[in-house]
């Protein structure tokens, strides 16, 4: 079990690594690549928080600190290579780049830090910083530059509400749904960048719905069975 337990947090740490290869793509403006990194790092990181709790890391591999390693490279790949793709992919040309550049970072950084991030049922409480999704979608999708800024402007003030989002493998409610979709909107990124971000309208609806819906679930649970949730 020490053994095992050590060999998770070694997998966690290899998302490090994913992160500097989809940070090297993206100084080399190969934004498909990058997307594919960013995409693999995403699974690992989806698969090493149940590996962490069947070979309790805690006990059997106390020296490493699995939540804190975590969101360590949660913050390179979740928060500032995305934040750096929506800057230098063009997406937003001018001031609003330079805007989105500097404040997702800051938002972000006081959003990790929250002690008050996680709810009693394993939601997120406010947007958990996941820009490495909305990047990625944006550059599927290829909203006009004012609707990025409002999505950004929106979901950055979002990170600070009391509205709660769910995590599609620990939020029990709904995630007989929520997994599935979070599953193909995950196959559906990958392939876009496969693909070099070809035109397809039936990828980007395919992309645009899930979305909507990993974004809009957990505020729909709390207007269905949780109103008067207060912070």
């Amino acid at each position: 079990m020490r053994f095992r337990a050590y060999s998770v947090h070694l997998f966690t740490a290899a998302g490090a690594s994913l992160a500097m290869l989809a940070l090297l793509e993206a100084a080399q403006q190969d934004w498909a690549m990058m997307t594919i990194w960013l995409t693999v790092a995403f699974i690992v990181d989806g698969i090493d928080g149940p590996l962490a709790r069947r070979y309790d890391v805690t006990t059997h591999a106390p020296v490493i600190d699995g939540v804190l390693l975590d969101l360590i490279i949660d913050f390179l790949t979740y928060v500032m290579i995305p934040a750096y793709a929506l800057y230098g992919s063009g997406l937003l040309p001018g001031w609003p780049g330079w805007l989105v550049v500097l404040l997702i970072p800051f938002a972000s950084s006081l959003y990790f830090s929250d002690t008050r991030m996680k709810t009693a049922d394993k939601s997120f409480r406010g947007f958990p910083g996941c820009w490495n999704m909305v990047a990625l979608a944006t550059l599927v999708i290829v909203p006009p530059p004012p609707v990025i800024l409002g999505i950004v402007l929106v979901l950055s003030a979002a990170q600070f509400l009391n509205l709660k989002f769910v995590h599609p493998v620990r939020t029990a409610r709904w995630r007989i749904v929520s997994l599935p979709v979070a599953l193909i909107w995950v196959t559906s990124i990958a392939y876009a960048a496969w693909t070099d971000f070809a035109s397809n309208p039936t990828l980007t609806t395919v992309v645009t719905v899930t979305s909507i819906y990993l974004l809009a679930a957990g505020v729909a649970q709390q207007i269905i069975y949780d109103r008067g949730y207060a912070r």
